[in-house]
This record gives structure tokens, sequence and C-alpha cells, in this order.
């Protein structure tokens, strides 16, 4: 399937509803309530909070794909690129003919509801359900883990979102998407079951390059049973991590969500026409792997206290009345920082203090800065 196509069927699909980062159960139930009878939606488990865990069947094909998003609560993107897909889905064409005749898909769209409402990575017992598999000590991950062992899939996307500060390689690329396929034991083998995963990985990777060259990463592999994705490989079930990433300026994972979807267009038509699984694998084998190597905001070469040097500020993300604030935060003051930046800015050696003329220290909060004088506005919105 064609780049150019996928694309348009994203703008034609895209659910309105959702936007920016903060979603939760509020947000999508209204969205369930509409679908059509095509679709089976069901309440598979209840959250710390007794908030529902919900799941959407749809198709009637023989390939069965279980996916889950916001497993992670404040990792939102691959939620609104599912419904994205659903109303694809939803629609009759061509493409959601052939999807449906060929798939059954079970889509878990917030595995962690509590998180998803406090705008948090953990469920509301302060546990990282991605280090859950093996204890099942939660009840959102003992949901999964049932869905799981009941409707038996043979491909499991596992959805999540990674933060601003990882680059593709040790480039100045930003890793817009990231993908993985999990390693199945501590040799991290390449079992048959683990290329199947890394095949399809390396065919979404080939398309996705015209518009993410040098873009695209891969995680660490290092095995970890306590892991979701992990632990279903282990047990022979062929499982994808998709990471949704940075893009320029996308703070609000818009155009992120794009690619997303495009992904996951991608990723069903490498299922559906598995040929050449030696060159897909190559093809993944050859992706970057994931670095630390980005900031928010870079400032260069800034006089602070007689001396010349380098500002590195990561957001904080907050929530504040319903909606997610990036708040600028200093993260690192040095001689040379040899990360990249999101933004740059180039002092010229000239003099920077906090709007209150204060010497500036790590940790500081820092809406704005003056330099030589002058407003330097880092808030996003402001510049």
């Amino acid at each position: 399937m064609e780049i150019d196509c996928i694309k348009s069927l994203f703008f034609k699909h895209k659910e309105k509803v959702l936007f920016g980062r903060y979603i939760n159960n509020k947000h999508i139930e209204p969205l369930l309530k509409r679908l059509s009878e095509k679709f089976k939606v069901s309440v598979i488990g209840r959250s710390v909070n007794t908030q529902n865990i919900y799941s959407i069947t749809v198709g009637q094909g023989p390939v069965k794909i279980l996916m889950w998003s916001q497993m992670h609560g404040n990792e939102s993107t691959t939620t609104k690129a599912l419904f994205d897909l659903i109303n694809l889905l939803e629609s009759d064409s061509e493409e959601s003919r052939r999807l449906l005749n060929h798939f059954t898909m079970v889509i878990i769209p917030i595995l962690n509801p509590d998180g998803a409402e406090v705008y948090t990575r953990l469920n509301a017992n302060l546990v990282d359900l991605n280090r859950d598999a093996q204890q099942q000590s939660q009840p959102e991950s003992r949901a999964l883990r049932l869905c799981f062992n009941e409707f038996k899939p043979d491909f499991c996307f596992n959805l999540h979102g990674q933060r601003t500060i990882f680059s593709a390689g040790p480039y100045n690329k930003v890793a817009t998407l990231s993908f993985l396929s999990p390693a199945q034991d501590e040799e991290r083998s390449i079992t048959a079951t683990r290329a199947k995963a890394m095949a399809v990985i390396g065919k979404m990777a080939e398309s996705l390059q015209s518009e993410l060259d040098g873009q695209i990463g891969v995680y660490d592999d290092s095995f970890n049973i306590n892991c979701v994705g992990d632990t279903f490989q282990s047990l022979n079930v062929p499982t994808i991590l998709f990471e949704a990433g940075h893009y320029h300026n996308d703070y609000e994972r818009e155009e992120v969500r794009r690619f997303v979807f495009q992904s996951y267009l991608l990723a069903l038509n490498a299922i559906i026409t598995p040929e050449d699984t030696d060159k897909a694998v190559e093809s993944y084998l050859k992706i970057p792997q994931n670095e630390k190597r980005f900031f928010d905001v870079l400032i260069k070469n800034v006089l602070i206290e007689d001396d010349i040097k380098d500002i590195a500020i990561q957001f904080e993300e907050q929530l504040v009345d319903g909606a997610v604030t990036f708040v600028p935060k200093i993260v690192k003051i040095e001689k040379t920082i040899t990360e990249y930046g999101h933004r740059t800015i180039m002092g010229d050696n000239k003099s920077v203090v906090s709007t209150n003329y204060s010497s500036l220290q790590v940790g500081d909060i820092v809406n704005s800065l003056i330099i030589n004088n002058e407003l330097l506005a880092l808030k996003l919105g402001n510049n």
C-alpha cells in the first residue's frame, strides 16, 4: 500500500474529537457509544479506582491482532491513532473490508485509565504496569493477561509514547517513531517468533523513511521478563513495540499521530503480505538504536557568572485545568553540552540572567530569560 494513499486515509478518517496530549476514559466513552454493530465493546476489567477497562473487537478474519494503548497513562498519541484506525474500519471502504476480512482485532484503547485521568505513567497504586507482567499484582495487568489468554492472538501491538530526549542513533535526528521486537531470552536470540515481528518492523521502517528519513529508531533489546512485550514474545506470540516520539514543533503530537496511524496500516499490510522476510529482518537490524541525545531547548555560549557556558532546558509536562502544559526547567549548565536541542539559541557570549536578574541554577523554572537585556520567551506558545 502506497504511503500517499495511507496519508490520505488519515486525513479522511482522523477523529477530530481527540486532540492534544490529555486523553482519558471521559474522552473516549462517547466515541465507544457511537460505534456501529460492526464493533463489540466490552468491559474486560476495572482499574484500581474501579474505572472501566474497555476492549473493542472488530473483524472476522483468521489472523488475530491484540493491541493495547496507554498502559502508561500519559502516553496518549497511540490512542488517538487507534480511533483514527477505528474510523477507517467503521467506513464502508475497500481498505476497511480488506482488513476486516483478514483480521480479527481486539483493541484496548486505555489499559491504565487511572493513570490517564491524572496524566501519569503509573497506575493508582504507583505501579508501572510494564514491569508487572510476571507478578500480575495489579487489576489492569490481570485484565490484559486474561484478554491475551482468552483471545490467543497471532500478533501483539504494544503501544507507547516516548520522551523528546531520544535520538535515532548518535545523530542530530530525533526519534519520531521507535520500534522493538523484544528479546525472547537472555541471549537475545533471533527466534522464529522474534523474526516475524522484526520483519513487520523492517517493512514499516522502509516505507516510513520517505517522510522520516533517519528519524526511526529501535529500543535496547535487553531481555526483561517482567516487561509485557518480553513476556508475550517469550510465549511465542510475535510482539511489536510502537513508540510515538517527537517531531519538529509537534508537542501536541498531532503530526506524530499521523505517522503512528500510517505505522498501523503498514504493519497490518506487512502481516497480510509476509514475503521477503529475510530482507525485512535485515532492514530491521539496520535501524539505529535510540540514544538520549536531545534537550527541548539548548542555549549555547552565554555568559554566566564570568564564564561562558551552555544551558540545557527540558519541558516538564504538567496537567493543569484539564490540559497538559509544558514547563521549561533548567536541567544542565556546563562548559560545553554535546547533545542537541529541538530549539537551539546561540548566545554569542552575551550575559544571561533570570527575569528577576538572579543567577541561574539547575532546577530553575524559566518561562523566560534575559539575554543581553533582551527578553527571551521559552514557554511553548511564546516563541
